[in-house]
């Protein structure tokens, strides 16, 4: 037994020598540890609002470039609602700038130092959107292997940007209403209601008014979100402020591509302002970025191609039935001046039937009628 005793004793010794090393290392390293989780801490709060806080000395000028009058109002609009808590409705083109907007309301408001939290309602599968936007507990549907947090909830105390909300579900849209009335939601899978303190900035490019109308958006909610609505103008009606935005993507893009260019030569800025530019900032943008890449000298160069393109922009045809009878009606009209009588001889259809699409599909008879005055005189 004797030699037992002494190999009990010698294997204790061996164990109590292995584990001092890693006690010592477990105490070494403490420090380091809660470090970590700091940090790890910071990292998530600054991912919430990693696109959104870059605080600056004046998030007005920093994002958004123009001093025509169009804009420098919904600028003003922007400016006077931020310090609220009122929910906003921006509307405007693709390619408009509307998140740029969102960023500086948010900016400019008391809720700055909290995260924006940004939603494309049009991006995200409509399966999906509902438990992206409230949450989901584990088991809730097939793939929940794990609980979600939902964008109100990530947005608590800070802004929620609502992207392209005149794509949202129709069956989706009482459930945001509710949370927009009421300041409360549950995650899917769960009866406990959670509160939450969120402002609401929304964004679409569509005629709202006219989705009511369809029956394709609720009007309830429709008003719950136009309280401030503020339009942006697209670049066609700002047309002042091309050669800045011109200059400043051109500055930007040599910057990222190691060129020198110093300029814009007078005859591409020329073509660049009076073209209308359908996809408005993001299809300059995209075209200054393909010139700068093509440029090999001291002064922006676009391709023959992209010059003719300017020039000469291919037409945009209509894309669906209504539009096809609006064009063809205004066309009509814009071939009698405006006459009632002799257009609706034209369409083959009684002058009364004319007068109901008119008012039906928002055409503007007068201008036609300006038209054959200017011509006169």
């Amino acid at each position: 037994m004797a030699w037992q005793s002494h190999r009990n004793s010698l294997l204790g010794h061996c164990a109590r020598r292995s584990r001092e090393p890693h006690r010592r290392t477990e105490e070494q390293y403490m420090p380091m540890k809660s470090n970590l989780a700091d940090r790890h801490t910071f990292v998530q709060h600054k991912w919430l609002d990693r696109d959104f806080n870059q605080d600056s000395a004046n998030p007005r000028d920093s994002d958004i470039i123009g001093n025509s009058a169009s804009l420098q109002e919904s600028l003003t609009q922007a400016e006077t609602v931020a310090s609220t808590d009122c929910t906003v409705l921006i509307v405007g083109e693709t390619g408009t700038g509307k998140e740029f907007f969102a960023r500086m309301i948010h900016n400019l408001s008391a809720r700055k130092h909290r995260a924006l939290i940004k939603v494309n309602c049009a991006a995200i599968p409509a399966g999906l959107l509902e438990s992206e936007l409230f949450g989901c507990e584990r088991g809730a549907f097939t793939g929940a292997v794990t609980q979600r947090i939902g964008r109100f909830e990530l947005a608590d105390k800070g802004t929620l940007f609502l992207d392209e909300v005149g794509d949202l579900p129709l069956e989706l849209q009482p459930k945001l209403l509710r949370v927009l009335q009421e300041q409360e939601f549950e995650r899917l899978g769960s009866t406990r209601s959670i509160q939450t303190d969120v402002r609401i900035i929304a964004a679409t490019h569509r005629d709202l008014s006219k989705m009511v109308s369809a029956g394709a958006f609720r009007e309830d909610l429709f008003y719950r979100l136009n309280v401030f609505p503020i339009a942006i103008p697209p670049v066609r009606e700002r047309a002042g402020d091309i050669p800045q935005l011109a200059q400043h993507f051109t500055r930007h893009y040599a910057h990222r591509f190691h060129k020198t260019i110093e300029g814009i030569c007078p005859q591409v800025m020329e073509a660049l302002t009076r073209y209308s530019w359908p996809g408005n900032i993001r299809e300059l943008q995209n075209f200054i970025e393909r010139a700068v890449i093509l440029s090999n000298g001291s002064m922006l160069t676009p391709s023959c191609a992209e010059m003719m393109r300017l020039q000469h922009p291919i037409a945009t045809e209509p894309v669906t039935l209504i539009d096809v009878e609006r064009a063809h009606i205004a066309r009509i009209l814009g071939q009698v001046n405006g006459e009632m009588t002799r257009a609706a001889a034209l369409l083959g259809i009684p002058r009364t039937t004319l007068f109901y699409k008119v008012r039906r599909l928002g055409i503007d008879v007068l201008s036609a009628r300006r038209r054959k005055t200017d011509s006169a005189c």
